[in-house]
């Protein structure tokens, strides 16, 4: 007699319902998608709990997007992840503009100069995402792997580009902008995000200090295309106590001189 084998995260127990419609299943399957990005690995169980779906419905989403690789188990933790094919597509936007290439040798630089971790970050959805990083080899810093996101007015590469906006833009972003309060150093008004692009601007780099996160320095300034137009951000983080003043002056001539390199190098002539 063979042995029962349980299929791979489906509940025990489970029958085969019937398909959701198009528009409930794309939902569904964008759902189990970003939740196991955000949440790096889950069992059936928890991703139902997570999402408030039964366990067959959940594991009928997992099998149609196993079956294309977007997601993956393993068979001993009986746990989903994000598939290969998911990494495949993501990387298309990646792929929409040669910043990210152009801008790596610019960034080792940076790291090698300042011995923090250099980052690169565009805007998307009104926020900050993380596209590129050059990690220092020391055992404390500063961690912003690609895909993680961080607002515009408490990051140093999302005040840099808001340094960019013309004043249309920035009106607007400021009448929807939360401005959520991360630590005590956060910008929480129009007068001092206001007050923070006019210092920018004058000294030509961003600084995040201890906004987002308490002990930790940023200094960031705009890449340009070559319209002129903000499309990207380099920066520099590290820990407060190997980023005291002069150094953030130091590292921001440095992360000037890089912006101006990358922007050179997507065309810009100014």
């Amino acid at each position: 007699m063979q042995p029962t084998t349980r299929r791979l995260g489906r509940p025990k127990g489970s029958k085969i319902a019937p398909p959701a419609t198009t528009i409930q299943a794309l939902d569904r399957a964008l759902d189990v998608l970003e939740a196991l990005a955000a949440r790096g690995g889950m069992t059936l169980s928890e991703l139902s709990a997570h999402l408030a779906q039964s366990p067959a419905t959940m594991h009928r989403v997992l099998a149609a997007l196993a079956a294309r690789r977007y997601v993956e188990c393993n068979p001993d933790q009986q746990q989903w992840f994000v598939g290969a094919e998911a990494f495949r597509l993501g990387s298309a936007f990646l792929r929409r503009t040669n910043v990210i290439e152009t801008s790596r040798p610019v960034m080792r630089d940076l790291m090698l100069r300042s011995g923090e971790t250099s980052n690169l970050g565009v805007e998307s959805d009104g926020s900050i995402l993380f596209v590129s990083q050059v990690e220092t080899q020391e055992s404390i810093r500063a961690f912003f792997p690609p895909g993680t996101r961080a607002p515009l007015h408490a990051s140093g590469i999302g005040k840099a580009l808001l340094s960019s906006f013309d004043e249309k833009r920035l009106a607007t972003f400021i009448t929807t902008a939360p401005f959520v309060r991360f630590t005590d150093q956060t910008i929480v008004s129009a007068d001092q995000l206001r007050s923070a692009i006019r210092q920018i601007k004058e000294r030509g780099y961003a600084l995040d200090d201890e906004e987002r996160t308490i002990g930790m320095r940023c200094v960031a300034a705009p890449i340009l295309d070559g319209y002129g137009q903000a499309v990207a951000g380099i920066s520099v983080s590290g820990p407060t106590l190997r980023m005291p003043d002069f150094k953030v002056r130091e590292i921001g001539h440095w992360i000037v001189e890089a912006a101006a390199e990358a922007s050179r190098k997507l065309g810009f002539a100014g």
